[in-house]
């Protein structure tokens, strides 16, 4: 799958990959400051963004596309940062093409499996007509009975946009796809193989997505992997402490040679 793409700066490759339900923008920042270093590719993952829609996806499939996208664009070492999901891909990536990943960062998940945690907010996406509302404040009230955190609500709102008639709204994202797909996105990153290179965790203090604990399981996959913390930050890490994040991830690829 041909993904959709935006490119900033110059320098070696850096491809940045973002979480469920979201999309390149999510990262929009980190990727600004990265871009002064590298040649930063925010990319847009199968059934987000303005990438395909497909009615299959899983996390080989979407290290992939992520292959397809580093030989189209002629590139030999990559440095990979993934968050929640886009770190699942990642790790995936990093397992299958070892020699095409100079060094990776995983930003609060962990390469286990993880129990459903979703349902509300699936249910509520679902539930919603978007045909009957003409503003998005309209869209966010009637996502409020489902999803009660405001932060959570407006991250779920930048999938929404207007039809190209310009009048009613309908989602940027493949939800109908990401819904029936939602158990395989749970699922491990698939073990029998390693990657051997520089591996950064970063868990959020207050996130119950990684813990220290994590760290000896998932060295069996990466054994040069290491952990930072963020001080009081949960799971949108890059996010709550975006100093913190940026400059952990800085330093770590700084150090890491081609």
């Amino acid at each position: 799958m041909r993904l959709h793409f935006q490119t900033l700066g110059a320098g070696e490759p850096l491809i940045v990959l973002h979480g469920l339900f979201g999309s390149l923008d999510n990262l929009h920042s980190f990727n600004q400051r990265m871009a002064e270093r590298y040649r930063v590719y925010a990319v847009d993952q199968r059934n987000h963004g303005r990438s395909p829609h497909s009615p299959e996806m899983d996390y080989g499939l979407m290290a992939e596309d992520l292959f397809e996208l580093v030989q189209a664009e002629r590139l030999s070492a990559v440095r990979l940062v993934g968050h929640s999901m886009g770190g699942k891909t990642a790790m995936e990536f990093a397992l299958r093409f070892p020699q095409r990943v100079a060094a990776l960062v995983v930003a609060d998940i962990a390469p286990k499996a993880y129990p459903p945690h979703h349902q509300q907010i699936l249910e509520g996406l679902l539930a919603l007509d978007l045909s009957r509302h003409q503003t998005r404040r309209e869209v966010e009230m009637a996502l409020e009975p489902w999803v009660p955190e405001p932060g959570v609500r407006q991250f779920l709102l930048k999938s929404v946009t207007r039809h190209s008639s310009g009048h009613a709204f309908a989602w940027r994202m493949g939800l109908q796809e990401i819904a029936a797909n939602y158990e395989r996105l749970r699922e491990a990153v698939a073990g029998g193989r390693t990657y051997p290179g520089p591996t950064l965790f970063i868990r959020g203090e207050r996130s119950a997505y990684l813990s220290e604990a994590d760290l000896e399981p998932a060295r069996q996959l990466f054994p040069a992997a290491r952990m930072e913390v963020v001080p009081g930050a949960g799971h949108w890490l890059h996010a709550e402490a975006p100093e913190v994040f940026y400059r952990l991830v800085a330093a770590f690829l700084a150090g890491c040679a081609v």
